[in-house]
């Protein structure tokens, strides 16, 4: 899979975020299952063996795409992922969508990068009150969870090889 696709795919699971409650009595897993628009983000973490994860104490910040996001992506993108043959590739896909910590939309605010828990750097620019993570628009930031904090983004991001 080309980089341009991952990162596609994760910026879709961003763009269809209905306006949601804070859901601080559940955890982020759970916050993104009762929001109904991340079926195919959930999906994949648990494909990726990254549920339990995200379900313990964190916290963490997930940059999350929606349904919308991932369809964007390349016909067939998605379904490829989802093999357990690229679980490896989909894992890394996923976590260079989280951060370690609760990073609020006013603290990402005065941050020009971020290092996601895969280890690599994510950009962060702000104009105009619109906030840019690479080259995904955050749409709905500040969904509180138990162990975090979930920021809807409108494109699947994809790590630098």
């Amino acid at each position: 899979m080309k980089a341009a696709s991952f990162a596609l795919i994760l910026g879709v699971l961003t763009s269809a975020l209905p306006s949601v409650a804070a859901s601080g009595n559940k955890n982020i897993v759970d916050t993104a299952v009762a929001a109904g628009s991340f079926k195919t983000l959930v999906a994949a973490v648990q494909a990726a063996g990254l549920a339990e994860t995200l379900e313990g104490p964190g916290p963490y910040t997930v940059f999350a795409p929606t349904d919308d996001a991932f369809k964007k992506l390349p016909a067939g993108t998605v379904e490829t992922l989802l093999k357990p043959e690229n679980k490896e590739k989909l894992k890394a896909i996923l976590l260079y969508h989280v951060v370690q910590g609760d990073v609020t939309a006013a603290q990402a605010m005065k941050m020009s990068s971020a290092k996601t828990v895969g280890g690599q750097d994510l950009s962060i620019t702000t104009s105009g009150g619109t906030v840019m993570i690479n080259d995904a628009r955050v749409v709905k930031a500040d969904i509180q969870a138990s162990n975090g904090v979930i920021h809807v983004i409108d494109t699947v991001l994809l790590p630098k090889n």
